[in-house]
């Protein structure tokens, strides 16, 4: 048993001699590049979004999901934080699993178990009670057969990042690839379940259009720089369109923001704070400014702590509601980094990291009145956001 202790401490190690960051929270970082290497899959590079299922958010309520699988939404974010730390092996793994997953299926989809298949059909485990009597214990996802228009977005970003770490896309796949792209010039039209899987009527979210500009841009960029087929000056111009449309669609002039779709009417959404991470707006740009501002003081739970909307002004078909989801405040960070804003940036980042647990971890939400962890754990899409947080603000005070 102590050689096999060895033996395990030598691995991770060998392999943290890869990591390279200098920023604030150093040890917190790396604990976060530990945690995301926990939530990989050793053998083929899927990584899941949490290792639990229902663990409840808030406790008493019947928000309880089972995470045990791989969201290719996760693929852009996982990948880009490892890469900025020095991980370009498993990014590299992680984007050939997301591709060859792609590849060999239908239509994409925006989740899948850790072979690629399909997630199974949720269903409700009667047998037990659930985390401190949180029941319904749930096994399965109903959100993996949902329409959300942002996956075409995901997986562009993911090959345009793949081709960027020196990947190759052979003909069949840039094919595909390319079959998507004229899909998103379409789809952000339609009503989806959004980033959030909402389990009430769609909408054409403001995300699911800007991700689809992310699809069009991505797809352009890749033809023009490995000299692929493709109408390239078409899916240009629909891209630089589809900016237009989600800055002028979704602007609210009254509330001074960008709000959560596209017909506006000032409804707020955290995912907002997303757009210039996914080089949709810059974050320095005047309306993108103002909806930070918005954002930041409308879904505020407290002590830097964001809802992800208001369920009063979005319902999303579940009863109850929730606590506050950690990453939209590593999201929020971000933009008052690039916006100048470092103190505020710095200060909340460091009340972040010291919510994590003894063990440098983090959940999916956190109860804003007891400071008590709440959903999955740990949430892969946390640790993320303390790794990126990082990242950016260290940039930022080189600047």
């Amino acid at each position: 048993e102590e050689e096999l202790l060895a033996a395990t401490v030598r691995s991770w190690r060998r392999w943290m001699e890869d990591f390279y960051y200098e920023g604030p929270e150093t040890s917190l970082v790396r604990r976060a590049a530990l945690t995301l290497k926990l939530c990989d899959h050793w053998s083929n590079g899927a990584l899941i979004a949490a290792p639990t299922s229902s663990l409840p958010a808030p406790i008493g309520g019947v928000r309880n999901w089972d995470y045990r699988y791989t969201w290719i939404r996760d693929a852009s974010f996982s990948v880009y934080a490892l890469r900025r730390i020095g991980f370009e092996e498993e990014a590299g793994a992680f984007l050939g699993w997301v591709l060859d997953t792609f590849e060999h299926g239908s239509a994409p989809k925006i989740m899948y178990d850790l072979e690629g298949g399909a997630v199974p059909d949720e269903v409700v485990d009667g047998e037990l009670e659930g985390y401190r009597r949180s029941a319904p214990v749930r096994w399965g996802n109903g959100a993996a057969d949902q329409r959300q228009h942002d996956v075409y977005g995901e997986v562009l970003d993911c090959a345009y990042q793949w081709v960027r770490g020196g990947g190759r896309l052979d003909e069949h796949l840039w094919g595909r690839l390319a079959a998507l792209a004229d899909l998103a010039a379409d789809a952000w039209r339609l009503p989806d379940q959004g980033i959030w899987e909402v389990r009430s009527e769609g909408r054409v979210f403001t995300y699911s259009a800007a991700l689809c500009q992310v699809a069009l841009d991505r797809a352009a960029r890749l033809a023009e720089q490995l000299n692929l087929p493709g109408p390239v000056a078409k899916w240009r111009r629909a891209a630089e369109e589809l900016r237009e449309t989600v800055l002028e669609g979704s602007w609210d002039e009254d509330a001074q923001t960008l709000s959560e779709h596209l017909d506006g009417g000032g409804s707020l959404d955290a995912s907002l704070l997303a757009l210039p991470l996914r080089r949709v707006v810059s974050a320095d740009h005047p309306r993108m400014v103002s909806t930070t501002k918005a954002v930041g003081e409308r879904l505020s739970a407290g002590d830097g702590l964001l809802y992800r909307y208001l369920h009063e002004d979005s319902p999303d078909g579940i009863p109850g509601d929730e606590g506050a989801f950690v990453l939209c405040s590593f999201w929020l960070v971000e933009n008052l980094a690039r916006q100048g804003q470092l103190d505020k940036a710095s200060e909340l980042y460091a009340s972040l990291c010291a919510r994590a647990s003894t063990l440098g971890l983090l959940p999916e939400q956190i109860d804003p009145s007891t400071g008590e962890f709440s959903g999955n754990f740990p949430q892969a899409f946390s640790h993320i956001g303390v790794i990126a947080a990082g990242v950016t603000l260290a940039r930022a005070a080189r600047t």
